[in-house]
């Protein structure tokens, strides 16, 4: 993974590619060579000079100005996610500390409790890695018995890239596949010292192709709320719908995010989250790692 300074050029040059120069009034045409806008044309959006953009990309300019970010945002067409992501490569150096919440980093007592507490709804808890670290017994189920997992098997990104299990898992992987990678760029620009995160990174960009090309989009992702297709050997495929909370882990590590999984009563999402509920009935919840 590139320190923050190079992350915030391949930032730049991956979102400067993204705009369409006749939406800011500049001819196309098949003599541009390049995808997106010029870097001098940014720079005249952008109201600052063409050397200095160009050392911002180049990563020899590491500390640009709140207004500087906020001129390249509006020029990029930033969105919120966007520009947090941005001001944090820029500012990542002055406050680089590599977050606590390696392995055996969980939750505590009284979070796990309100885990079990949703007994009909599916719910785990994935740390800044993409990691499961808690669940329900629902949740684990719904996740192909995460509970029952190896614990490096755990981990969101290593299951969807490097698991052929995940193609029948998720029916519809290729969006999947985008958002995990933007939800872990997000989290290498908030923790560049990090090195499990790192390792991560390069163990899938060396074993997964599409998990390379969709790094090099540089797009970045925060969850929120949303629906997802999900195929259980048991019961079928179905849609959930999803609410992202985010939380604190109880080692003082970064925030967690406990994804919790609902779906409208009579819906074929809600007749199949019975059908699992009837799989764990009577069996213990079992123990988050």
């Amino acid at each position: 993974m590139e320190d923050n300074g190079h992350q915030l050029g391949a930032f730049l040059r991956a979102r400067r590619a993204r705009v369409a120069p006749e939406s800011i009034g500049i001819a196309g045409g098949r003599r541009r060579r390049v995808r997106g806008l010029r870097r001098e044309e940014l720079a005249q959006l952008a109201g600052i000079s063409v050397d200095y953009y160009v050392r911002l990309e180049q990563g020899r300019a590491t500390a640009p100005s709140a207004e500087v970010l906020g001129a390249l945002a509006r020029a990029l067409g930033l969105d919120a996610t966007e520009r947090e992501h941005l001001a944090t490569l820029a500012g990542a150096r002055a406050r680089g500390t590599a977050p606590p919440g390696g392995p055996g980093a969980g939750v505590g007592a009284p979070l796990q409790r309100m885990l079990d507490g949703m007994a009909g709804l599916p719910a785990v808890v994935m740390d800044h890695r993409m990691t499961v670290v808690a669940w329900n017994g629902l949740g684990s189920e719904l996740f192909g018995r995460v509970a029952e997992r190896d614990a490096r098997w755990r981990n969101h990104g290593r299951y969807t890239f490097l698991d052929p299990a995940a193609r029948d898992f998720f029916p519809d992987l290729d969006e999947r596949s985008r958002e995990m990678v933007a939800v872990l760029r997000h989290a290498a620009g908030r923790h560049p010292d990090d090195a499990e995160l790192t390792a991560l990174i390069a163990e899938l960009s060396a074993g997964s192709p599409a998990f390379g090309r969709l790094w090099e989009t540089g797009d970045v992702l925060v969850c929120g709320r949303g629906t997802k297709r999900f195929h259980h050997p048991a019961v079928g495929g179905f849609l959930l719908d999803y609410e992202t909370l985010h939380l604190p882990l109880t080692d003082g590590g970064p925030t967690a995010q406990m994804y919790v999984y609902s779906a409208p009563e009579g819906s074929e999402g809600a007749g199949a989250l019975r059908k699992l509920a009837a799989r764990t009935a009577g069996a213990p919840v079992p123990a988050a790692g």
